[in-house]
């Protein structure tokens, strides 16, 4: 997989990719990161990027041509022409946009190039999400002053889904929102610390009673912090037992 971004600030971008397991899976050759800086793409000496929105709004709006210009380039060099072919998708990073979710971070885990247009000063040119981008996504109910770290938080949760990036599997499954659910409480040594134990049954060695205290605590866990997940979650007849303690 080859992951790009569209920034005014590339070093900060790929300082945020360079390190722990994003870094060694492209040290591995699982995907490649790269950038293209808007500026790159002016036709004035100042390399000026922004102006300010027509109907009098405050703030400034990153201009769509460059922002173009700078995609149609890395769509080039990343071997495909075109950005709807299923083959690229160009994502937007959009306070507005729906939520990303897990279900997003596996659909894009399955395109060979992802585009991230960075946002800066009042967003984009509305033109670069009707004309541009393929997907607009934010990753929470607030604003925040750059579009790299959504953009950062994205890459990441995509990147893990590549096989061989984890270094088990296993993770993948006991990850939350993999199921639907958020994951159960998981402890390590010591048993006591600060004088609270390690629940018996994870030290019981029985593996079934174990995975049905975990299901059971991701259940609880889910209903209790997000019930929003869990009125969506599919749930079995054993589901509904662990839930009324029969």
């Amino acid at each position: 997989m080859r992951i790009d971004f569209v920034t005014l600030f590339p070093e900060m971008v790929l300082a945020g990719v360079r390190h722990s397991i994003l870094g060694r899976a492209e040290e591995r050759g699982l995907v490649r990161f790269g950038t293209a800086n808007p500026r790159d793409y002016t036709y004035d000496r100042h390399g000026k990027v922004d102006d300010t929105p027509f109907g009098g709004e405050p703030g400034m709006l990153i201009k769509a041509e460059p922002v173009a210009l700078a995609v149609e380039g890395l769509r080039r060099t990343g071997g495909s022409e075109d950005g709807r072919d299923g083959g690229v998708a160009v994502v937007l990073t959009d306070p507005a946009a729906p939520l990303f979710t897990q279900a997003d971070a596996r659909g894009l885990s399955s395109f060979d190039h992802l585009i991230f247009l960075c946002g800066h000063y009042e967003g984009f040119d509305h033109r670069v999400k009707t004309q541009i981008a393929t997907h607009a996504f934010s990753i929470g109910d607030y604003v925040l002053t750059n579009g790299e770290l959504p953009a950062l938080v994205m890459a990441d949760a995509i990147v893990r889904l590549i096989p061989e990036v984890l270094g088990s599997a296993e993770s993948l499954a006991a990850d939350s929102y993999s199921d639907g659910l958020l994951s159960a409480p998981n402890y390590t040594r010591p048993e006591v610390w600060r004088g609270e134990e390690v629940p018996e049954v994870l030290r019981s060695g029985n593996h079934q009673a174990i995975q049905q205290w975990r299901r059971s605590q991701a259940l609880k866990a889910t209903q209790e912090m997000r019930p929003d997940l869990f009125a969506k979650a599919k749930l079995n007849k054993a589901d509904i037992k662990l839930i009324s303690g029969d």
